[in-house]
């Protein structure tokens, strides 16, 4: 790798985090969006450092009469991924993902819940309902109607399906699967989002971890995917 193309491969990186975290909600699918200043300055860091290093000149560079080894010719994959950022980013997590990790695990249980309000349909995320389900025992979710968002995971072996986000404590390495299993309508296409409005699926105790969290369909609809996509929050629509 000739000294033009090394100091290319961090400017093409720098620009490429400035593209995506400055001009596209593509980052949102790597890292939570309170990282959005360090990547701003990461990509800022290294596009300054690339043209400067473009720009100078090494003095003590000549012909000596002999060769200087360079890097491996390997070394050349490594403007791949500093080129997909500007031009192509890899697919959101989504189905495929979730298939293949288990369900967030609940936080420890609560002494207390506050009243639901009458809304009806209540809007819930799918930890809230999973909550209600099997910490509750006061039985407050009971044939309340209520209305969850989150896009299609087919479960194992064709056996229906799950309403399913995905949600980032950090970055995508550490995300982690909420998952609320549907009776009472086929499965969509995988990855599909919906926002689902139906009632409690009985089973077990409630306000047990013996009751499922799993929902009696009654309404589905399509929506586009939620600019907090990896979060378990009611869906913030794209503007």
């Amino acid at each position: 790798m000739r000294r033009p193309v090394q100091t290319l491969l961090p400017a093409l990186t720098g620009a490429g985090l400035l593209h995506i975290t400055l001009f596209t909600d593509t980052y949102l699918r790597y890292v939570k969006a309170g990282l959005r200043p360090l990547l701003l300055a990461s990509g800022a860091v290294l596009l300054l450092l690339g043209l400067v290093a473009a720009l100078s000149r090494d003095p003590g560079q000549g012909h000596h009469g002999h060769d200087h080894p360079g890097p491996p010719r390997i070394a050349w994959l490594l403007l791949l991924p500093a080129l997909s950022l500007l031009l192509w980013t890899p697919p959101a997590l989504g189905a495929y993902t979730a298939a293949r990790s288990d369900a967030q695990p609940l936080a420890a249980r609560k002494k207390g819940f506050a009243p639901l309000p009458a809304t009806s349909p209540l809007p819930l995320t799918l930890t809230e309902f999973t909550r209600r389900v099997q910490q509750d025992d006061s039985g407050a979710i009971r044939g309340r109607t209520v209305r969850l968002t989150g896009f299609v995971t087919p479960a194992p072996a064709g056996d229906g399906w799950y309403l399913t986000r995905i949600v980032f404590t950090c970055c995508a390495a550490d995300s982690q699967t909420v998952k609320v299993r549907v009776h009472g309508t086929p499965a969509p296409p995988a990855d599909t989002w919906l926002a689902v409005i139906g009632t409690w699926h009985p089973g077990g105790t409630l306000g047990t971890r013996t009751a499922p969290a799993a929902l009696d369909v009654r309404r589905t609809s399509r929506i586009a995917p939620p600019v907090n996509a990896y979060t378990d929050d009611l869906p913030i629509t794209p503007g």
